[in-house]
C-alpha cells in the first residue's frame, strides 16, 4: 500500500515538473501548418472534399488498386512481418498502392511500402532482439518524474538508422507514380487524428524532409507514456508553435478509410471500373483472451487498457466492413488468434515476437491468414464442455 500512495504522489508531482510550452488558441491550431511543406496533413474526421484529392488518393495504374492496413500492437508487429515475408516467399504478393501504417505498423509500413526487398530488414528488427535496445528505461522514480517511463533515443536511433536519405529518395520515387504511403499520429492538444502523406513530405525536396518523415514515424509509434511525446514545429497567422504528437494508436488502432469521409455527404464516389482490394492486419489479439488479473493498480489499468483497445479496434473493423460492403470494396482481415504467453513487464520479449512471427508466416503459407468477415473467435467456445454439478 505504502508502494502505491508512492507511485501516486509521483504521478502527482510529475505534472509540475514539465517543461513549459508556448501557449495557443484552437482557432490557431485549426490552421495549423508546417511551413514550407503544403498540403501533407489532414485530420481524420474533417468531412467534405479534400483540397487536393489527386495528392491523396492512388492514381491507378491497373484495375485493381491493392490497400495494405498495418495495425497497432508494439511487438505484435511481428506477426505482421511474418505474414508479408511469406507473402513474398509465395511470389504472388502485390505492389501496394496505398499502404497505411499505425503505431507498430508506422515503423513497417515505409519499408513494406517498397517491397519485398526490403523484407530481410523487417526480420531482422522484430525477430532479431535488437527490439530490447527500446528498453532503455529510467524507471521509478526518475520516470515518473521525466516525460515518460522509457527514453526516446532507442527508438529514435532505430528509427534514423533504416528511414534514410536512401529510403526517402525511393519512397519518394513511387509517390511520384501514383502511390500513397499514410501515417496516423495523434494530436494530444487538438485530441484529433492526423493523417500524415509520407510520400508527400518525402517528394518535398526540402532539407528538413528526413527529420519530418522520422519525427512523424516516432510520434505514431511512441505510446503515451511509455515513449515520450514528439514535438512538431508549425505555424499559423504569424504565430509559431509547437504540436505535441504521440501514438497514433490512442485515436485509431488501424487506419483504413477516414472516419470524416466514410460521414461525409459529400464524398467523391470510387471510380467505375476500378476494384479496391483491402488487405487489414491486425498485430492484436481481438478474440477475449482470459487471465485472472491480478488484484493491484497497475494490472488492473493494463488490462483495462487492453480490453479497450481490443473493443476500439473491433469496433473500427465493422465500420470499415459495412462501409466497404456498401462501396463494393473487397475486404480482408486477418489478425492473431492464438493465445500466445505475454508478460507487460517485457513488452519487447525476444520468444514472444519470434512465436508471433511463425504464427504470421505460417497462416499466410498455408493460405488460412485472411477471412472476409470481422469474426472475432470466442476462446471459450473452442474449451471442453465443463462437468455439470
Amino acid at each position: 500500500m505504502i508502494r502505491l500512495m508512492a507511485i501516486f504522489v509521483l504521478v502527482l508531482l510529475a505534472g509540475c515538473m514539465a517543461p513549459d510550452r508556448v501557449a495557443y488558441s484552437p482557432t490557431a491550431a485549426a490552421n495549423a501548418s508546417i511551413a514550407g511543406f503544403g498540403d501533407i496533413r489532414t485530420y481524420a474526421d474533417t468531412t467534405g472534399q479534400m483540397s487536393d484529392a489527386r495528392a491523396w488518393l492512388s492514381v491507378p495504374r491497373h484495375k485493381d488498386v491493392n490497400y495494405l492496413v498495418l495495425s497497432g500492437g508494439g511487438a505484435g508487429g511481428a506477426f505482421s512481418v511474418g505474414a508479408l515475408k511469406a507473402w513474398s516467399d509465395k511470389g504472388d504478393r502485390p505492389q501496394f498502392d496505398i499502404v497505411s501504417g499505425v503505431s507498430t505498423g508506422a515503423l513497417i509500413a515505409p519499408l513494406a511500402f517498397l517491397g519485398p526487398a526490403h523484407d530481410d530488414t523487417l526480420v531482422s528488427l522484430y525477430t532479431s532482439g535488437i527490439a530490447k535496445e527500446l528498453v532503455d528505461a529510467d524507471f521509478l522514480p526518475k520516470g515518473l518524474l521525466g516525460a515518460s517511463l522509457l527514453k526516446q533515443q532507442p527508438l529514435r536511433r532505430m528509427v534514423e538508422r533504416h528511414l534514410t536519405d536512401e529510403i526517402l529518395e525511393k519512397i519518394a520515387a513511387e509517390h511520384r507514380k501514383g502511390r500513397r504511403l499514410l501515417i496516423l499520429t495523434s494530436n494530444l492538444d487538438s485530441q484529433r487524428a492526423v493523417i500524415w502523406n509520407m510520400g508527400a513530405i518525402a517528394a518535398s525536396g526540402r532539407p528538413d524532409a528526413l527529420k519530418l518523415f522520422q519525427d512523424v514515424i516516432i510520434a505514431s509509434a511512441s505510446i503515451p507514456g511509455i515513449f515520450p511525446a514528439v514535438l512538431i514545429k508549425v505555424k499559423a497567422n504569424g504565430q509559431e508553435f509547437e504540436e505535441m504528437h504521440s501514438d497514433g494508436g490512442s485515436s485509431s488502432q488501424i487506419l483504413t478509410i477516414p472516419e470524416g469521409w466514410m460521414a461525409s455527404p459529400q464524398q467523391n464516389a470510387w471510380s467505375k471500373g476500378l476494384k479496391l482490394n483491402m488487405y487489414v492486419i491486425v498485430n492484436n489479439a481481438l478474440m477475449p483472451e482470459f487471465s485472472t488479473t491480478t488484484n493491484n493498480t497497475l494490472a488492473v489499468m493494463a488490462r483495462a487498457s487492453s480490453a479497450l483497445i481490443k473493443s476500439q479496434t473491433r469496433s473500427a473493423l465493422v465500420a470499415t466492413y459495412v462501409y466497404a460492403q456498401k462501396n463494393g470494396i473487397r475486404f480482408r482481415v486477418a489478425a492473431i488468434d492464438t493465445q500466445l504467453p505475454y508478460k507487460m513487464t517485457d513488452p519487447f520479449n525476444t520468444n514472444y515476437m519470434r512465436a508471433v512471427f511463425n504464427l504470421g508466416y505460417a497462416k499466410m503459407a498455408s493460405g488460412s491468414l485472411w477471412k472476409d468477415k470481422p469474426i472475432f473467435t470466442d476462446l471459450a467456445a473452442a474449451l471442453p464442455p465443463q462437468p455439470t454439478q
